[in-house]
């Protein structure tokens, strides 16, 4: 989903810049908004946290129970091990929960993580991008085009 894509912003609107400020769910829905928000959180050394959650957007919509069963092992080795140098922060509880999960992983085993994860990026990152250098020279850069 994250290519190296050098013109990252070619196609945005100042309306589509716009409903990101007014939305964190317009910003994680929107594919420019994600490439954009995943390079703030590269340059806050904390994009393991959307990395996250877009593998979990992926695992929910697999159907097959055997790449639905690799995806999960993959996400767990990346995210979620103690070992994983790209770690996300989840408490205990939860943790637990991803583990007791882990027994037999469908394509929700990681919801409550995501959930964790996507309201950590909300409440803590998401203010930061929007008064952030990247934003504020996005919609500078449209209003004056």
């Amino acid at each position: 989903m994250f290519g190296k894509n050098e013109n990252l912003n070619a196609k945005i609107t100042l309306e589509e810049l716009k409903l990101w400020k007014e939305s964190f769910d317009f910003l994680m829905k929107s594919i420019a908004g994600q490439k954009n928000f995943r390079e703030f959180l590269r340059s806050e050394y904390s994009e393991e946290n959307i990395l996250f959650w877009v593998a979990c957007e992926d695992l929910k919509n697999e159907t097959d129970p055997d790449l639905i069963e690799e995806k999960a092992r993959m996400i767990y080795e990346d995210y979620i091990s103690i070992l994983s140098p790209k770690e996300v922060s989840l408490d205990s509880r939860v943790r637990e929960a991803v583990n007791r999960n882990m027994v037999e992983p469908t394509n929700s085993t990681f919801e409550e993580a995501q959930c964790q994860i996507y309201t950590l990026m909300h409440r803590d990152s998401y203010p930061r991008f929007l008064n952030s250098q990247r934003y504020t020279s996005l919609v500078q850069q449209l209003q004056s085009s």
